[in-house]
């Protein structure tokens, strides 16, 4: 069975430097297989696969261009991994499933460095401290005993390092027996889960979880985050002013505030991505220690709900996919089963009571009134029971 573990990461300068040249190298690699794909094809030629791309690099390319051989000096497996990366963006694209691979900046990149376990001789070895990656030797972990130690039951098979903001991060896929995993035992009915914006999540067994954006923490980072941004466009605005000017001189002072102001907005979005995560894993957590018999959810239409642009902005930070996701793993591994139902299901407008439909109910309407038998009941929590009850859906995990 393979697991995934992530943690935070303590590193040396000079290991700091060996991972920003591998991360540069394959961001600047990926670029390159992109701009080399789109050269062939108009040039009236096919499709470069990522193998064939790598053998030209290193036995063409590099060796003709002396001034490239800094591609070879990082870690091998990291650079041939953003390009098969990259091959798989083509797939998708060519199958219409995703958009045109684009270029990464380096501002904006998701471009991580890349290690395996390829053969016998090599062993990533884990110990409670610290972890021996190849090319950079031992590294500290910042949360001790976390990623399970290397032995005949725990095996890390690959992991990549990360960096956000100042902080750098590692994960790896752990290959550890069936056995180490605790069977659940389903000791409770289902639960259904109805998703919104005024709150969170409202289950069928009476909890509710608030919207943690309408939360005073979330609203302070977010006004921190405006000021900063409009300090970082002020930055950029003066410094385009110094460029139109010829006697200004464009100082190297004033591009090290612009990057010190970036790095203060990439701090306040990694909190404010945490603060949204962190409270997703523990809905998630608590969802999964009640053992229920199953859960069931609604298969929303996010992308049409983001095209209110009075709610786009909510929907978005409520992060509903993201919460699918975590939900859908996390079942999978406690061996419950989830249940998704169709997005025209009217959970909102039956009655959990007598099944009657009340075809003309308003979104404003909070409190749920059957007209048939005399029903009550928030709205959102008579949705969860609604789900609960489903018959027809999809089983996901």
């Amino acid at each position: 069975m393979l697991v995934a573990y992530r943690t935070e990461i303590l590193l040396t300068e000079e290991q700091k430097g060996k991972i920003k040249r591998t991360i540069g190298v394959a961001r600047y690699v990926k670029n390159f297989y992109i701009a080399h794909n789109q050269e062939v094809y108009k040039a009236g030629g096919k499709f470069v696969s990522g193998k064939d791309f790598s053998k030209w690099l290193n036995n063409d390319y590099i060796p003709n261009n002396p001034d490239k051989s800094w591609i070879k000096e990082v870690y091998a497996k990291s650079t041939k991994h953003a390009i098969m990366e990259t091959e798989r963006a083509f797939e998708r694209f060519f199958q219409g499933k995703a958009n045109f691979p684009k270029f990464k900046k380096k501002k904006r990149q998701n471009v991580s460095m890349y290690f395996v376990k390829n053969d016998k001789r090599t062993i990533i070895k884990c110990e409670r401290h610290r972890i021996k990656v190849p090319s950079l030797n031992w590294v500290r972990l910042k949360e001790k005993g976390y990623i399970p130690r290397h032995d005949e039951h725990h095996i890390i098979k690959s992991g990549t390092i990360s960096q956000q903001a100042d902080r750098y991060y590692l994960s790896v896929l752990v290959e550890q027996d069936d056995s180490t995993q605790v069977s659940n035992e389903k000791i409770n009915e289902g639960i259904g889960i109805d998703l919104g914006i005024k709150d969170f999540a409202i289950l069928s067994n009476g909890a509710t979880y608030k919207n943690i954006n309408k939360s005073g923490k979330i609203r302070k980072l977010e006004k921190q985050l405006k000021r900063q941004q409009r300090q970082l466009s002020r930055k950029y605005e003066s410094e385009k002013r110094r460029t139109k000017n010829k006697h200004l001189k464009r100082g190297e002072a004033t591009r090290k505030n612009i990057e010190k102001q970036v790095l203060k907005v990439q701090k306040l979005h990694k909190r404010l991505a945490d603060s949204r995560n962190d409270k997703q894993n523990k809905i998630v957590s608590i969802l999964v220690k009640t053992k229920p018999a199953y859960i069931t959810i609604e298969d929303l239409n996010v992308k049409g709900m983001m095209k209110n642009r009075h709610l786009s902005k909510a929907v978005r930070d409520q992060s509903f996919y993201a919460f699918r996701k975590k939900l859908e793993d996390k079942c999978k591994v406690s061996t419950i089963e989830l249940r998704i139902v169709d997005r025209f299901y009217p959970s909102s407008k039956l009655c959990h009571k007598c099944g009657d439909k009340k075809v003309g109910l308003k979104l404003s309407e909070r409190m749920y009134h059957c007209d048939n038998c005399g029903y009550k009941a928030d709205r959102d929590y008579n949705a969860s029971l609604n789900l609960k009850d489903a018959k027809k859906y999809k089983v996901l995990a």
